[in-house]
């Protein structure tokens, strides 16, 4: 699989997380929106929360990766 392939499937993959991510801050504060998970820092429920910040954590493990993708394929 070349890097033209591999960055759809990130892509999907990224936008998975973000929806898994959404939907586990809702259960932890319903009333947050996609746009609050910018900034969850300003929500002490998820700030502290492990579950969360495992899910935000592979999150931005799907975006070094993504990141890393995309710089092998410019260079």
């Amino acid at each position: 699989m070349d890097t033209e392939q591999l960055e759809p499937l990130l892509q999907e993959l990224i936008d998975g997380q973000k929806k898994k991510l959404l939907s586990c801050a809702r259960r932890i504060v319903p009333t947050v929106t996609p746009d609050d998970l910018l900034q969850p820092n300003d929500f002490i429920e998820l700030e502290e929360h492990p579950l969360f910040r495992y899910e935000e954590g592979v999150l931005e493990g799907l975006h070094t990766v993504a990141a890393a993708v995309a710089a092998a394929r410019s260079s």
